[in-house]
């Protein structure tokens, strides 16, 4: 799991430089930072979106993860402990629950946490991991930058997430082909474009609560392709 250690622990260092440029940045530049990073997540989602080989498994994939999704309500769920993590540590950020929220999207929803969690979970070296290491630490410092303490506590889940992968990765290579990460990867661009919308504070949506789509698209695409 060194690959998954280096990744947590470059989100770690990347927040709390992040943090320590918030303290010195003007609001309007950290404002048009967020901006930037809504715009970006939008672009990334489109780019992933892009991969699907069959929409129908994409659209019946997130219309039914959504609907299991509301009926679970994660995001009350997600937002809940979020709000609980943030009375224990006696924050007094506004926005600890979008940064946690926010950055945990951002880092797992890529190929390139089950590409390379199956890379290193297969006996191979982190290579994908510890690219995907540089890029999250630099992601981090801005959203800290923007969003505060929050997106350091991403790295509970994404620990949790990519070294479950890793740890498993003998039992998930015959389920997640490449096909089936190419769907799963597209649909996980859709909560993405949804997440740079609510950076943008165009709409807010309910993107946790779409989190079953990616159960929901590797049973279909294990089903029809």
């Amino acid at each position: 799991m060194l690959g998954t250690l280096i990744n947590v622990g470059a989100v770690i260092v990347g927040s709390i430089i992040g943090l320590i440029i918030h303290s010195k940045l003007p609001k309007n530049i950290t404002t048009r930072v967020f901006q930037g990073i809504g715009i970006f997540t939008i672009f990334l989602g489109i780019i992933m979106a892009m991969k699907t080989s069959n929409f129908l498994i994409m659209i019946f994939s997130i219309v039914l993860g959504t609907i299991m999704g509301e009926l679970i309500d994660i995001d009350k769920g997600v937002y809940r402990f979020s709000a609980w993590l943030k009375k224990k540590i006696k924050s007094k950020n506004k926005k600890f629950s979008d940064g946690f929220v926010t950055a945990f999207l951002l880092f797992c929803m890529g190929s390139m946490t089950i590409l390379g969690s199956f890379e290193e979970g297969l006996g191979g070296k982190p290579n994908l991991l510890l690219a995907k290491s540089i890029l999250d630490g630099f992601s981090s410092i801005a959203l800290s930058a923007s969003l505060g303490l929050g997106v350091i506590f991403s790295a509970i889940p994404l620990l949790l997430y990519q070294g479950g992968l890793t740890l498993f990765a003998g039992a998930l290579q015959h389920v997640l082909t490449p096909t089936i990460v190419n769907e799963l990867t597209a649909v996980g661009g859709l909560l993405l474009i949804g997440l740079g919308i609510n950076i943008l504070e165009i709409k807010k949506l309910k993107v946790l609560n779409m989190l079953p789509s990616l159960v929901i698209a590797v049973v279909l695409a294990l089903v029809f392709l």
